[in-house]
């Protein structure tokens, strides 16, 4: 019951934050109140008759770490649910009076730590900062999730700095205009790319699925064994770089005209 009321009161507050946010994009860009609220009471209704259904979906294909439908299930394609494991691990320590309060000091202590540096160091200088969010997210998600984090902010970071050197060469006066409408078609591009990894994870799932309840295996899309798995390995990292190059030469194709401040 207590993880049930969080999770309801998390959802309404992700909700709520999410609709503060359109709305104000909303404002910017001179949309309609009324029918911003009209579309954003339908995505809500929308959201919470898709998501159930989806996640079950998930969860009868891969399972969650600890929690897995079916016995003989390989626990290293769980997904991944951080937040929901701390949740529940919080919650069972609370109830059954074994949670270890010393992490969770540390945990505050180091809160502190990073809320002060940051301060520091945002009052003393401009580039710098320590966000007490990102170490909040380092220390709890998996290395299978930081890992690209960390790859873009890196790349965010060499890309912008090229962007400017490019924009005050090619458009003088213009440099902020010019580096937004390169970031703002590298944004499109990344929010593309999510999406399609989103719906495929959901059609595989699917496919698994309608495998399993047929009586098929629990791999309807596997042509290779096991012992394919170091190969596997090389052709997706060559894949993820060559992503990497496409997603770059993307934004630095971007023509920028000065006059009317568009981009194509």
């Amino acid at each position: 019951m207590a993880i049930f009321i969080t999770s309801v009161i998390v959802s309404i507050a992700a909700i709520s934050n999410d609709n503060l946010q359109d709305l104000k994009t909303g404002y910017i860009v001179g949309a309609t109140p009324w029918k911003q609220q009209v579309a954003l009471i339908l995505g809500s209704i929308v959201g919470a008759i898709a998501i159930a259904p989806v996640l079950n979906l998930l969860y009868q294909a891969y399972g969650f770490t600890g929690a897995l439908p079916r016995a003989g299930m390989d626990p290293t394609q769980a997904l991944a649910a951080p937040q929901a494991t701390l949740m529940t691990t919080i919650a069972q320590g609370i109830f059954s009076a074994s949670l270890d309060w010393n992490y969770i000091l540390f945990g505050v202590g180091v809160g502190i730590v990073a809320i002060i540096i940051d301060l520091l160091l945002t009052k003393n200088t401009k580039a710098l900062a320590l966000p007490p969010l990102a170490i909040g997210m380092g220390i709890y998600l998996p290395p299978t999730l930081e890992i690209p984090l960390v790859i873009g902010s890196v790349m965010g970071y060499f890309v912008n700095r090229s962007l400017k050197a490019r924009a005050a060469r090619r458009s003088p006066g213009h440099e902020e205009e010019d580096v937004e409408a390169c970031n703002h078609r590298g944004v499109l591009f990344a929010s593309g790319l999510i999406v399609g990894e989103s719906l495929m994870g959901v059609i595989i799932a699917l496919l698994i699925v309608i495998s399993v309840t047929s009586g098929g295996s629990e791999n309807p899309l596997a042509l290779v064994g096991k012992d394919f798995q170091s190969t596997a390995d090389i052709l997706g990292l060559i894949a993820f770089i060559a992503m990497i190059v496409i997603f770059i030469r993307h934004i630095f194709i971007t023509k920028f005209t000065p006059e009317n401040g568009s981009n194509k």
